[in-house]
Order: structure tokens, then sequence, then C-alpha cells
């Protein structure tokens, strides 16, 4: 019987910077054992999996029904949960294998690695059975990498891997000592984890009105906390805490975005955001009501700055719903104008000047404004994206300075009618 790492899980010899990050272990166990492994908790949802491959590409004829849904569903049904637990992986300290059971939808056989920690299993990491196989020697090798990742599961369960309330705290709160003081509680919860950098991911509008709604952070690889805070009137919206490699790379908040955005569409049977034509004088909250969209804010290190993080993901996110060719997933470097328009108070995009270019029976004209500005004036341009005879075009910018009083020609009168068509959009 296996033996090493259980011991090794039971005295509990590591440390946290040993443990590194979810998906980077399971990339590691699958460059150990050549070949692609995922990891789930103990309910059977999956945080994360391999793409190793020799060739370069995942082989179709590495999948089966039972690992194609739970990869594309990120769980398995009770049924396989029950079928799977009949082999003791619940009880193992050491790889079981499991041979194939077509009937069951399992047509190759599996390797089970249980993830422990001080003799309590965590989660499992598997790995379809090959000829000849992973070694003796590949498999010791790949239950070390399992000790670290059961640590990182038990450090997260101590020290509250639900840290709603904290995270929630520290991005609501008012400026000054009170998002200080709910900082610091955020930061005392997550311990060593929050001097590393990350940034914050607003998905808007979430689903759910229900506060207490959310998914849990164990499932979203990258995810440190996350909260619903309200968006809106009446609906809310999800922020998550995401931690990074570099404060230079969003590439784990920006999946972490759009997986959640397919859970919120799978949720509703509703698409994410994007769709539309977004045109001005659609919608002032933001495009119809089954849009939404994620903003991602820039990467810091630590939490010092973790509210300004939040009103960039927050505007991020705003700037996707009304900007479609933003959408789905906006980061706060990318949207422009929008970093300023979304730091106005409400309504300030609302000029008089501009109100009667908004109404419904205009929306071609201020479509046709919107795009004249954006291609800086140039006529030509202009004509050939709205598909419109140049003459046209003139009588519509005729007819837009007849209702807004507005001169096209003057710079400053230019600017206040682009950034109104803009801002009117804006959620």
């Amino acid at each position: 019987m296996y033996e090493g790492p259980a011991e090794m899980q039971e005295n509990g010899r590591v440390t946290a910077d040993d443990k590194g990050d979810y998906q980077e272990l399971v990339d590691e166990i699958s460059e150990l054992l050549g070949a692609p492994a995922t990891l789930e908790n103990r309910n059977f949802e999956l945080i994360a999996f391999g793409a190793y491959d020799s060739e370069g590409e995942l082989d179709a004829s590495a999948l089966d029904p039972v690992r194609t849904r739970s990869i594309l569903t990120r769980r398995s049904t009770a049924a396989v949960r029950t079928w799977f637990e009949g082999f003791g992986i619940t009880r193992a300290t050491g790889p079981v294998r499991i041979p194939p059971t077509p009937e069951a939808g399992v047509y190759r056989g599996r390797v089970c690695l249980p993830v422990r920690h001080r003799g309590v299993v965590l989660g499992y990491v598997w790995l379809l059975e090959d000829d000849p196989g992973p070694s003796d020697a590949q498999l010791t090798a790949a239950m070390t990498v399992t000790v670290r990742i059961g640590a990182l599961l038990a450090d997260e369960a101590q020290h509250g891997a639900d840290l709603t309330r904290e995270l929630r705290a520290a991005l609501t709160a008012e400026e000054g000592w009170p998002r200080d003081m709910a900082v610091a509680e955020l930061r005392t919860a997550l311990g060593a984890r929050a001097d590393g950098p990350h940034t914050v991911v607003c998905v808007a509008p979430w689903p759910s009105t229900d506060p207490d709604d959310a998914p849990s952070p164990r499932t979203l690889p990258g995810a440190t906390a996350l909260c619903t805070v309200p968006w809106g009137a009446s609906g809310q919206c999800l922020a998550v805490l995401v931690r990074l490699r570099s404060a230079d790379l969003l590439t784990p908040a920006t999946s972490a975005a759009t997986r959640l955005l397919e859970r919120a569409a799978d949720t509703t049977g509703a698409g994410a955001g994007g769709s539309g034509s977004g045109g001005a004088g659609s919608a002032r909250a933001g495009g119809d009501a089954g849009r939404r969209a994620a903003g991602v804010a820039g990467g810091r290190l630590g939490l010092a700055e973790v509210g300004v993080a939040w009103q960039e993901a927050s505007a991020a996110a705003r700037a996707a719903l009304a900007e479609p060719r933003l959408a789905p997933v906006a980061t706060w470097a990318a949207i422009g104008p929008y970093r300023l328009l979304t730091a106005l108070p409400p309504r300030t995009a609302d000029d008089p000047a501009v109100r009667t270019l908004l109404v419904p029976a205009h929306r071609e004209l201020a479509r046709t404004a919107e795009v004249y500005l954006d291609r800086a004036g140039q006529a030509g341009r202009t004509a050939a994206e709205l598909g419109i005879h140049r003459q046209t075009l003139y009588y519509r910018l005729s007819r837009v300075e007849q209702l807004t009083g507005l001169d096209l020609g003057d710079g400053e009168d230019r600017l206040l009618l682009h950034m109104a068509l803009k801002g009117a959009r804006l959620p």
C-alpha cells in the first residue's frame, strides 16, 4: 500500500509557499504523468484540468461521456459519484485503479489519486488509464503534488473559503476608516494569500436576487473570494477577488469572468452580454434585459486598493453593457473614454441639448451622429459604415444640428454630443 505522501499529509509538512495554484498543480501532475489530469473536490465539482498532450492537442479519444460531462458542466451526477465511491476512493491513501465499465458510460479505466489532508479526503485527481500507463514512480511523484493540493484546500477551509462578508464590506464600505477596517479584516482572513497579486472581476447583472446565491470560490480556479453586490435599483452583480501570477497578467481573471458568464447564462437561459445593436438611444439600463457582461480591473499587489479595483471592474462591466464591441468581458485598460464617463455621477450625460435626440423616434439620427464622431468626422468612412449615400449622411447631420442646437463644426459641441451619446447607454 502506498503511504509516503499520506504520512506527509498527516504531519502537515507543507508551507504556503510550496502550495502554488490549483491550475499550476494540476498542470504539474499532467506533466509528471504524461497525460491530462483533472481535479475535483470531494463533491465531484471540477476545480481544474490539465490539457497536457504529447502531440500538443487533446485527443478526442481521451474522452468518454462521464469525463466530457465533468469538463463541460464542471460537475458529475450523483449516480456517477456513488459509482466511483464504491471503489473505496474516500478511504484510500494511494492511487486507486478503476476498470472501464461501458454500461456506466465509463469507456476507459481511471486512476484516482485521492487528495487528503490530516486524514480527511478533500478531493480527487483523475487520470484516464492508458497502456502501459504511468509507472509506480510517476504515481509516487504525482501523489506528492496532491499533498500540496490538499494543504491548499485545507487552508482555504480553515481561513474561510467563503469570505462573502469580508469581501462585500471591503468593496462597499465608505472611503476612509470604514473601508480601511474592512480591508484589514479581509487581509487577516486571507492570511499570507492577501499579499500576492490580485484583481477584481464584476459580472453584471447577476441572475439571482438572493444575496446568498453565488457559486463557491472553490469551483472557480483563481478565485480567492466572491460576493454579491447591489446593482441598479433592485438587481445585484457578482464581485470576485482573483489571484494572479503577475499583476500584469490578467488571463486568470478574464477566464474566470468568461466562466461565470457561461454559468449565469446556463442559469437563466439567456446569452451573455454583447448581443443587440447597442446603438445610441437604446435603453438606459444598458440594453436588453437578458444581457450581461463582465469587467476586469487592473492587477495590483496586495489589497490596499481593492476598493479602487472594484470601481474599475464595475466601470468596465458597465462599459461592456453599453458598448457591444467591448462585450462580453472588458478590461479597465481597454474601455477608453468610458474610464471617464463611468466616473461621472448618474445621469450627468443627460444633457438638455441632446435629450431630444435620444428619444426612440430619432434613434437612427443618434446612431449616425455617434458613428460620425467615432470616425473623427470623416464623411466617407461614416457613410460606408452606415451603408448610406454621402448626401443622406449630410442631411441626417443637419437634422442632428437642428434638434440639438449644436454645431458639429465646433470641437466643444462635438465633444458634448459624443459624451452624451455614449453616456446615455451606461447602466
